[in-house]
């Protein structure tokens, strides 16, 4: 594997940690309205079973696309171009959904409460969507010209496989976020999150499954079968422990499903980072769109060194913040409460 390839492959975990990661904050936000539905007090807990973490969980994005423009400039010029407004909208919805999780408990005003919830909402569902349309546009090929500019509208993106991707990362995500929140709280919260990751599992199945197979019959390779296999089992076997109570084991399932989802994509696209509709000899590579060697061999010295170093933080941040959370727990007050450690509670 020469640094070329290797970065590409470094940028795919990237994502696919963002994705694995951020999949179920967004699931958290997309479940609000109904599982925090009629008590602030079960939002609150809603939002506390990623306050530690979310912000942690974006830095993944910010890395990938630092990586993305630093080893491959091409790559990440003709997409975030070509994809400005689509991108925009997405990059919006995620700032809102910071804002809104950041000030929501600034003003006692439940009005104020009710935007920033509805806010967390928006900047939920949208991005969880509209990343599985970009992956998808990218994998089956965009109207890239032999000047390396994508030609057209947003609408000339809008392909039936492209908008199943939407809703397989949009079903997904929520699914994932439903297992981590029953995986997280304890109590009525947790018995609702159970009850709604088990009506998902079969819509998520039937998508997942459809998208899986439409990607590598139409764009994947011999060894992408095996993540194609993984997110398979990876869905069986975490509705199998979503359906016996096993919280840990039905998390852990959807996780590869994401990741293997991830994989299966990046697998499918590469030798290519961006092909190109219009004639194959326009597309970009992992060649002709990468840095020089220098380039990519400091950039590997300085991801060797750091990368160890972020992993363990954010894995230690993880096992600080484990033990469920329940109503209980929630203090008098607003917003994300600096409240202690949360007490284990019992099955």
């Amino acid at each position: 594997m020469n640094l070329q390839e290797f970065w590409f492959v470094l940028i795919g975990v990237l994502f696919t940690g963002y994705f694995v990661l951020e999949g179920f904050d967004f699931g958290v936000g997309m479940l609000m309205p109904i599982l925090g539905r009629g008590s602030d007090v079960r939002r609150r807990v809603l939002i506390n079973t990623i306050g530690p973490v979310w912000d942690g969980n974006e830095v993944w994005l910010i890395t990938a696309a630092g990586a993305m423009f630093a080893a491959f400039p091409e790559w990440y010029a003709s997409m975030f171009s070509g994809l400005y407004f689509a991108l925009l909208i997405l990059l919006v919805a995620l700032i809102l959904r910071v804002c809104a999780i950041e000030y929501r408990g600034k003003i006692d005003d439940p009005v104020w409460r009710a935007r920033c919830d509805l806010g967390i909402g928006i900047g939920s569902w949208v991005p969880a969507m509209a990343w599985g349309w970009v992956f998808a546009n990218l994998v089956r090929g965009v109207p890239l010209n032999e000047d390396k500019q994508i030609v057209g509208s947003v609408l000339d993106l809008l392909s039936p496989y492209a908008l199943l991707g939407a809703l397989t990362t949009g079903l997904l995500f929520v699914l994932h976020g439903a297992v981590f929140v029953s995986l997280k709280t304890g109590g009525e919260v947790r018995a609702d999150a159970h009850r709604a990751a088990r009506l998902l599992l079969a819509p998520t199945a039937l998508v997942v499954g459809g998208f899986g197979l439409w990607t590598q019959l139409a764009y994947g390779t011999d060894w992408t079968w095996i993540p194609l296999g993984l997110a398979v089992l990876g869905l069986v076997g975490g509705a199998a422990a979503c359906l016996a109570h096993r919280d840990g084991w039905a998390f852990t399932g959807t996780a590869l499903t994401v990741a293997a989802a991830s994989t299966l994509l990046f697998g499918s696209l590469f030798p290519d980072v961006l092909p190109s509709t219009i004639d194959a000899a326009f597309s970009l590579t992992v060649a002709n769109a990468s840095s020089t060697p220098y380039t990519l061999k400091v950039m590997s010295w300085a991801a060797l060194l750091v990368t160890p170093v972020v992993l363990g933080y954010q894995g230690w941040t993880y096992w600080v913040f484990r033990k469920r959370i329940t109503v209980d727990h929630i203090p008098p007050g607003i917003g994300l409460s600096p409240s202690p450690t949360p007490r284990p509670v019992e099955e």
